[in-house]
């Protein structure tokens, strides 16, 4: 493997929200900043900067992910998600974010897009989760405005009715 100049910048090429996607970033470029600045993409948002509230978290294929906390050339060939590609048409909330809407789930919505990208994995390799085991899951996020309930009841009400769904949207 090429050994990467620290002040150099390195071409990127990866898939995000399904749409190849080309950008140059120095190999101490964090993840999250190409994602907001250089691809506009501004959906992830950056909070501690440390890895420990979750609201930067994204998907690098399929799996959730810290963006705050992986470098940008890590990216280079994988399949990135962010939180503009939930929904599954302009204009239309997926199942989860309409039941965030619903049981009332965000305030501020500073953590939002995280942990929605973050259940959005989860539900799908466990459908039918317990209150305790989202609660447990959850633990890796920080909201300051919710205390969590309504969080909750929004991620069982989204896996009832994706289960209720024969194509999940």
């Amino acid at each position: 493997m090429p050994r990467l100049s620290a002040d150099a910048r390195h071409r990127i090429r990866f898939t995000v929200n399904g749409r190849v996607m080309e950008t140059e970033a120095e190999p101490r470029a964090l993840l999250s900043d190409v994602l907001r600045h250089d691809l506009a993409l501004t959906g992830t948002h950056v909070g501690c900067e440390h890895g420990v509230c979750g609201a930067c978290t994204i998907q690098i294929d399929g799996v959730p992910a810290r963006s705050c906390l992986t470098l940008a050339v890590q990216a280079d060939g994988a399949d990135v998600r962010t939180i503009e590609a939930l929904a599954p048409a302009p204009g239309r909330l997926s199942v989860l974010q309409d039941s965030f809407r619903r049981h009332h789930a965000l305030q501020c919505g500073f953590c939002t897009a995280g942990i929605l990208m973050s259940l959005d994995s989860y539900l799908r390799k466990h459908p039918n989760p317990s209150e305790g085991e989202l609660r447990d899951y959850l633990g890796g996020h920080l909201c300051r405005c919710t205390g969590y309930v309504p969080i909750v009841a929004a991620a069982l009400d989204a896996a009832k009715r994706l289960q209720e769904e024969p194509a999940r949207a």
